[in-house]
């Protein structure tokens, strides 16, 4: 403790006798209307430190206001976030909502245009390997579903059951290779069999050379072999070619039924 007065006496001393002035100060400013010299001089060496603590106290003031404001702020960004996406989310089922009504509407249409009895159905799988073209759809023999029943979209044919369970049955699709389907070239009554091809496509097989078909043609089913009704679009003709030998020429065309994204089908009951 001595030591410490020793080595900082002159402080010691200089603090006292400023609040001893301080005090002094405080206490004859209340009796007194003009001040003397002593406390002109006291004035004039305690403003600019009165000054500097109010100025450093107004600047943390400010720095804690502005924080205070930053949190609410980020919390009102949170909270206006959570609704922004609510509303997307709600707007995304809304337009899903209205696209599958669409497509069910559309399907719709089509059983009214059928005659006969046609059963509704979901996609509910695929198989995912290259030498298969087949889906899986959510009915099966209990809701009256039989293997060879032909199965179509709202855009035309897709193709018929190979396989049924209790609840669910796999359909073999247009595009696959082991698919034939007796067809007829809607303008000029040609007529063939529409078989699968690679790439999603399909082939006009058994097309004789000197029959007329088009790029652009509409190829429909022709009714022979009792499988499909007649009439029902197929795809359109992409390509002719007709050889220097043979007696076939080669037609591709594209089926109507994009298969990659089929949802809904109606599998006709005959």
């Amino acid at each position: 403790m001595v030591n410490f007065i020793r080595k900082h006496g002159i402080r010691i001393i200089g603090g006292t006798a400023l609040l001893a002035a301080l005090l002094f100060y405080s206490l004859n400013l209340r009796q007194k209307e003009n001040s003397n010299a002593f406390e002109r001089a006291v004035l004039n060496v305690t403003a600019p430190i009165g000054g500097t603590v109010s100025g450093v106290n107004g600047f943390f003031s400010g720095i804690w206001e502005n924080y205070i404001s930053l949190v609410g702020v980020r919390e009102e960004n949170k909270r206006l976030r959570a609704v922004i996406e609510e509303q997307n989310t709600r707007l995304i089922r809304s337009r899903e909502a209205v696209l599958a009504n669409e497509r069910l509407q559309r399907l719709l249409d089509l059983k009214g245009g059928l005659q006969g009895t046609s059963i509704a159905a979901n996609v509910i799988g695929e198989d995912a390997t290259p030498w298969f073209r087949t889906v899986i759809i959510d009915r099966g023999s209990m809701d009256g579903v039989r293997e060879g029943m032909p199965v179509v979209a709202a855009a035309g044919v897709v193709g018929r059951v190979v396989r049924v369970a209790a609840n669910s049955s796999r359909l073999l699709l247009l595009t696959d290779h082991a698919s034939a389907i007796a067809a007829t070239v809607q303008r000029s009554r040609a007529r063939g069999v529409v078989m699968g091809k690679a790439g999603g496509l399909c082939s006009l097989e058994f097309s004789q050379r000197g029959e007329d078909v088009r790029v652009g043609d509409v190829v429909v089913t022709s009714g022979i072999g009792g499988v499909f009704p007649k009439g029902l679009p197929i795809g359109e003709v992409t390509m002719v070619k007709k050889g220097e030998y043979g007696i076939f020429q080669s037609v591709d065309l594209r089926p109507y039924v994009a298969m990659s994204r089929l949802e809904h089908v109606l599998v006709l009951v005959q």
